[in-house]
């Protein structure tokens, strides 16, 4: 995290910024996706999440409107998913019976050239981030999304891209949030190097969300509780039910 002191009679207050990486983690359903829309929002524009908070169906149209005009992107890692769609890669175009091929930027390289031409705050999206392989997906930008590391900072670092073989860094206006579904893989699997270059936030099962909510006279809120305190008990937490 960073934080800044306001210069106004509160100097005492500070502003907490959100982590320039960070991932959203817990069981199946807990609405970890939702979530993306109010932390992207919060890194985006701060005061017209604070202003809309109760308000989703404002919050998801300026969501969809900073997406349009990209300051953020969305994509979800899967098997199949690359460091070619990611960083870059080459692609492959037939013209007058002739095969071309052509240098492609990713989604994550082409959100970072855009954003080292000006100073705006851009988020990019990774929903089901660890059913990539993530090490292979970043490839040597794992090193480089570290704060530390960013355009700008004292150890910035550099790297020479493998296709375009043009030099390249991330700057400190680009924003990661990635999800995390820990039925699928548990912190303690993921690979240390990533695990400490990102802030972890927990989503757990909420019950008493559904409280006041029954059906045929059984609460729901009570026994989710105590289907996930079994469940918890038989298996293990990151398994448990949203």
């Amino acid at each position: 995290f960073g934080s800044k002191e306001l210069s106004s009679d509160d100097s005492d207050i500070e502003i907490i910024e959100p982590p320039l990486n960070q991932i959203l983690f817990g069981p199946p359903g807990t609405g970890k996706t939702y979530a993306t829309i109010n932390a992207a929002l919060e890194i985006v524009d701060p005061a017209f999440l604070k202003e809309n908070r109760d308000d989703r169906t404002a919050l998801k149209a300026k969501f969809d409107e900073l997406n349009k005009s990209q300051h953020i992107r969305f994509v979800t890692f899967h098997q199949s998913f690359s460091y070619e769609d990611f960083v870059e890669g080459l692609t492959a175009s037939l013209e007058d019976g002739q095969m071309r091929y052509e240098i492609k930027p990713g989604v994550f390289l082409q959100l970072c050239d855009i954003s080292h031409q000006d100073s705006e705050k851009r988020v990019l999206i990774i929903d089901e981030i660890n059913r990539g392989n993530i090490s292979k997906i970043f490839g040597e930008l794992i090193t480089l999304i570290e704060p530390s590391k960013r355009a700008g900072a004292e150890e910035a670092l550099e790297v020479t891209l493998p296709y375009s073989k043009k030099p390249f860094n991330i700057p400190g206006n680009v924003y990661i949030v990635g999800t995390m579904n820990t039925a699928d893989r548990s912190l303690a699997g993921m690979d240390i190097a990533l695990r400490r270059r990102f802030d972890f936030k927990e989503m757990p099962p909420e019950p008493a969300l559904l409280d006041q909510v029954a059906v045929e006279g059984v609460n729901l809120g009570q026994l989710l509780r105590i289907m996930n305190e079994r469940i918890e008990i038989l298996l293990d937490r990151d398994h448990c039910l949203g």
